[in-house]
């Protein structure tokens, strides 16, 4: 299933901030959280402090929670997510996009804008009865989340480096 460009952006950067307090842990300076910004395409406000780094690290461990549940459980978790933020979707056109979703203003403080976001984007998937698109690595070294939008649906690994660390393991392994 194909899912549209904001439900994956939005995905794409749930499992990046989920899985940035894998060690080493890639989110901890404002720079940092200004290069996640940038990369994954967010928007709107931002008061670039220590509160709003801290605000969006504490964001990991309930994305975690809710990426790692089961379809009923994590219907619970947007819910209250939804409820929580009085997301009020809306069609939004902005930065060269077309018509997409966004349920909360801009103006929030962008912790609550990612957590809304998740929600939304979770939405689909629960709908689409697609919650299979997320697992944990299979890594034995690593508690990462995947996220596979493949059509074939094959991702097993959290990043690269996990894959490659695994190949290297039993190349050596067979060579011996």
């Amino acid at each position: 299933m194909r899912f549209t460009d904001d439900t994956a952006s939005s995905l794409v950067a749930a499992v990046a901030l989920v899985n940035s307090a894998e060690e080493p842990d890639t989110l901890t300076s404002l720079d940092q959280l200004d290069a996640f910004f940038a990369e994954h395409g967010y928007s709107g406000s931002r008061s670039r402090d220590a509160d709003e780094l801290a605000a969006v690290r504490a964001l990991r461990a309930p994305l975690r929670a809710l990426l790692v549940s089961d379809r009923d459980t994590a219907a619970e978790i947007v819910n209250r997510m939804l409820a929580e933020h009085h997301a009020l979707p809306q069609l939004v056109r902005h930065d060269g996009l077309d018509y997409h979703l966004h349920a909360v203003d801009a103006e929030r403080p962008f912790a609550e804008r990612i957590a809304v976001e998740t929600a939304m984007a979770m939405v689909d998937l629960i709908r689409a009865d697609e919650m299979s698109r997320l697992s944990l690595c299979d890594s034995d070294v690593c508690e990462g989340l995947v996220l596979d939008l493949s059509r074939n649906r094959s991702r097993r690994y959290c990043s690269t480096t996990c894959g490659n660390r695994l190949a290297v393991a039993a190349y050596r392994a067979r060579r011996s």
